[in-house]
């Protein structure tokens, strides 16, 4: 009895060591249940099993049995852990036992009194810990505060950004812990600059409704656990959805998140979903989407040909393809589009997500009044090999290439190799390539070579620039996006459907383009418009409503009647050329195609 006690003993305590070792190495996003409560449990547990023995020669001799052994040593292991047992318990207790077992009897039993005490005094200071959090910001009552459901890199410089530009912002960070992870480190010592309350509790744990309802909440369910972020979401909105002033931005880039969040009833929480591929695709085109038409070459035909190509098709690359067949539409410029994947499969899966925009009845046909474009996939085809290379040089005229293979340093290597073969090719395109870590982006900035040639490499998508509030929070793009929706919607549906916001943020990124390349029309009021110039603008902005439809995946219904409308099948009546629609719907071209 007395050695398999001692081994449960010592078993049950390894198993919750081992246990904490294999949630750590699975992510903190992962845990179900807290670190200290395991521990607390372990130690229980082995102590439990180490003092019944001793109990149990005791109760022998009186009348309980094994039931009083089994309660005194309940007594007993809640004892140790504010030291309220002597020692001598366990050293009378193993009296008259076998050498061998008495010593590890005893060795085991001193790292049970000591290491029990510590978690008590762990458990106390993790206590005030939270005591303090609470009171530093039942002080911030006054204040607008911004909670952050996790301490990470892009929620420390969003944070950063927000203090800087708002002293008094009240910064909060949840589900922190005591970390020995040397970057996690680093990351609270950065949030304790920012003066930041740290909570080791789960964001739904706090009520935060004790605040100001004159002051704003903004929530950021920022966690690089996407499924985390939404299940939050969802929880919150349910138990804030009757406060004023309160705002959740919610990071995820999956579909069932939009379906999610667009279902909800929101009450009087303003939520924004951030698809950081989308906001960083959208934000290169607008910001610069003049550099696709000024690098365009004259044709023999008297237009400029747009001769992009996009090397990489995951989530980026695939995002700029389609973003790049409607922002394209333009008039006096012809589109063609080669985007390049090593991936075997890389143009039937693009041609499942928009199938009829790469159908060959519009790919590659010039129809009046319909969207106009050549996009080819390139599949299995390595950036390393001498294939692509080769592929490459076939693209004498390329103007723009956007480089998104999902590694900072491949995609600036691959950048500075394909700056090489086009300067061999005797042609100088805009070369953009995506590279989130901050410090590289700007120690890369304006690059030259040993002989001070520079590289002409434009390196975007960086943290700091990706997560500043501007672009998550204040963005000139999304208000912009606002005032065309504002034009045939109300603000609400804006906000509440990512169909309408989507849809806005297109228009307001392609009316951009129109100005700078100087259509006719196109910074004038609809009521300020001549007919040809009204006549102008309606062809091409359905020209861009076609393109843009096709790449969300839309398809003709069959059908001019507006009946046969499926937006769950993603069936349109209105896919047709520009000739084939009534005049209510040219109307209405017109009205969102203007100033």
């Amino acid at each position: 009895m007395r050695i398999v006690c001692f081994a449960l003993s010592v078993v049950s305590f390894a198993a919750v060591v081992a246990a904490l070792l294999i949630a750590a190495g699975k992510g903190r996003g992962k845990r179900k249940i807290g670190t200290m409560n395991l521990l607390f449990a372990g130690v229980f547990a082995a102590a439990l099993f180490l003092f019944y023995p001793i109990h149990r020669g005791s109760a022998i001799q009186g009348s309980g049995g094994n039931w009083q052994a089994f309660l005194l040593s309940v007594f007993t292991s809640m004892q140790i852990f504010t030291i309220g047992t002597d020692y001598e318990l366990v050293f009378n207790g193993i009296a008259g036992w076998e050498a061998p077992l008495a010593a590890a009897y005893q060795l085991w039993a001193a790292v049970m009194f000591v290491l029990a005490p510590v978690l008590t005094f762990g458990f106390v200071l993790s206590l005030f810990k939270n005591i303090s959090a609470h009171g530093k910001y039942l002080s911030c009552y006054f204040r607008d505060a911004y909670i952050f459901s996790e301490v990470n890199e892009k929620s420390l410089v969003l944070a950063a950004d927000i203090k800087k530009k708002d002293r008094r912002a009240a910064i909060v960070f949840m589900d922190t812990f005591e970390g020995t992870d040397e970057r996690y480190f680093e990351f609270m010592e950065e949030a304790k600059k920012l003066d930041a309350i740290c909570f080791k509790k789960d964001v739904l744990a706090v009520n935060f409704g004790i605040h100001s309802p004159q002051k704003s909440l903004f929530f950021f369910n920022i966690s690089v656990n996407e499924t985390e972020n939404l299940d939050q979401a969802l929880r919150l909105i349910e138990v804030y959805n009757k406060r004023p002033q309160t705002h959740l931005y919610v990071f995820s880039t999956k579909v069932e998140s939009e379906l999610l969040l667009t279902q909800i009833p929101k009450g009087q929480v303003k939520v924004r979903r951030i698809n950081e591929v989308q906001s960083l695709v959208n934000r290169i085109l607008y910001e610069n989407g003049n550099m696709l038409f000024e690098s365009a070459r004259l044709t023999q035909d008297g237009e400029k040909k747009i001769s992009a190509v996009v090397v990489g098709m995951g989530s980026h690359g695939t995002e700029m393809v389609k973003a790049l067949s409607w922002l394209g539409q333009m008039d006096g410029y012809t589109l063609e589009i080669n985007a390049f994947d090593k991936e075997e499969n890389a143009e039937e899966k693009f041609c499942a997500l928009a199938p009829e925009l790469m159908s060959p009845v519009y790919n590659g046909m010039q129809v009046p009044g319909e969207a106009q474009y050549q996009i080819t996939i390139h599949s299995g085809l390595d950036v390393e090999t001498i294939s692509f290379v080769e592929r490459l040089r076939e693209r004498t005229d390329t103007t723009y290439v956007l480089i998104s293979l999902g590694d900072d340093d491949v995609n600036i290597r691959t950048a500075v190799s394909m700056r090489m073969w086009f300067e061999r090719m005797g042609i100088h395109p805009v070369i953009q390539a995506i590279v989130y870590n901050s410090q590289q982006s700007r120690a890369l900035e304006g690059i030259k070579n040993y002989r001070g040639q520079a590289y002409d490499i434009d390196f975007v998508g960086d943290t700091e620039t990706s997560f500043s509030s501007d672009v998550i929070m204040d963005s000139e793009l999304e208000e912009d996006a606002l005032r065309r929706h504002l034009k045939w919607g109300e603000e609400e549906s804006f906000w509440a459907y990512e169909y309408n916001y989507r849809s806005s943020v297109a228009t307001a990124i392609h009316m951009r383009a129109r100005i700078l390349c100087g259509i006719p029309g196109a910074d004038k009021r609809e009521e300020e418009l001549t007919t040809q110039e009204r006549d102008a603008l309606e062809v091409l902005e359905h020209r861009r409503w076609n393109a843009y439809m096709r790449a969300e995946g839309y398809i003709y219904s069959g059908s001019k009647d507006k009946s046969s409308r499926n937006d769950l099948g993603k069936m349109h009546h209105d896919l047709v050329d520009f000739a084939s629609l009534s005049e209510e719907d040219k109307r209405k071209d017109s009205q969102v195609g203007s100033k």
